[in-house]
C-alpha cells in the first residue's frame, strides 16, 4: 500500500503515484475511500501538504511538503513557473515533431470560467499497429513529451483532444475505438505519466530533480512499438 519514494528529506518528498489512485477526496471521488494523501500521512507518520495534483488515471511524480513553511515556498515556486513538469503520453496519429496548444480551458465541473492554458509538445517516437483505421490498413500512434505551462483541469488530455491527437486510454476525452484496441493488447490504463519534476529546494539548497520509472502497462505499450525506455 506504500507509495514508492523517489526523494525525501525532512522538509519534502517526491513520490511515485500509481495510475488509478486518487490524490485526495473531491467531488470526483464518487464514493472512493482510498486516497494518496491518506496513504502518505500514514506512510511518513506526519502531516503532508500536497503541492500539486495528478489525475486519478495519471502516474508519476507527486510533490509534497511536511511543514507549512516548505509548502509555502514550494507553492510560490509553482505559481512563479519555477517548477518544471514533464509528462509522457501516447496519442493517436503522427503529430508534428513539436507543437504548441494555446487554448483556454474551464476549471472542470462547476467552474465554467475559461482561463489561458498552454502546453508544449515534442514528438519522441512514432509507431504503427496492424489494425485498420479510418480507411487505412494500419493505425498510427506517437509518443509525446508534454510540458504544461499552466495547470488547468485535465489540461494535457483536453489539449490533445483539441489537436485531434487523442490520448490513448483516456475514457473522458479520448477515442473509444483506439482505447479498445489497446485494451485488447493488454494495456488497460491511460497512457499519461509524470516522468520528471524539477524545482528549487524550499530551503534554498539548489535545484532538485526527480524522475519516475514507467509501470508495467506503460512498458507494455512501449514494447508494442519497439520503443526504447531511454526515450523518456
Amino acid at each position: 500500500m506504500q507509495l514508492a519514494v523517489l526523494y525525501a528529506d525532512d522538509r519534502f518528498a517526491v513520490v511515485d503515484k500509481p495510475a488509478g489512485l486518487m490524490v485526495h477526496d473531491s467531488k470526483l471521488a464518487r464514493g472512493e475511500t482510498d486516497f494518496a494523501a491518506d496513504r502518505l500521512r500514514e506512510q511518513f507518520g506526519k502531516p503532508v501538504f500536497l503541492i500539486h495534483r495528478l489525475d486519478r488515471a495519471t502516474s508519476g511524480c507527486l510533490l509534497l511538503a511536511f511543514d507549512r513553511e516548505a509548502a509555502s515556498a514550494l507553492g510560490r515556486a509553482l505559481m512563479a513557473g519555477e517548477v518544471e513538469k514533464d509528462y509522457l503520453a501516447v496519442c493517436r496519429g503522427w503529430p508534428e515533431e513539436s507543437f504548441i496548444v494555446d487554448h483556454p480551458l474551464d476549471g472542470g465541473p462547476g467552474k465554467p470560467e475559461k482561463k489561458p492554458a498552454l502546453t508544449r509538445f515534442q514528438r519522441l517516437a512514432t509507431g504503427e499497429l496492424a489494425l485498420p483505421s479510418a480507411g487505412f490498413e494500419t493505425s498510427r500512434y506517437a509518443l509525446l513529451r508534454c510540458g504544461p505551462e499552466t495547470g488547468r483541469f485535465r489540461q494535457i488530455r483536453r489539449h490533445l483532444k483539441h489537436a485531434s491527437h487523442h490520448m490513448i486510454g483516456d475514457t473522458s476525452h479520448g477515442d473509444g475505438r483506439h482505447n479498445r484496441q489497446f485494451r485488447m493488447l493488454g494495456v488497460h490504463r491511460m497512457l499519461l505519466h509524470a516522468v520528471r519534476l524539477s524545482f528549487p529546494h524550499p530551503a534554498g539548497g539548489g535545484r532538485m530533480e526527480a524522475t519516475a520509472p514507467l509501470d508495467a502497462e506503460f512498458r507494455r505499450a512501449f514494447a508494442l512499438f519497439g520503443w526504447d525506455e531511454s526515450l523518456r
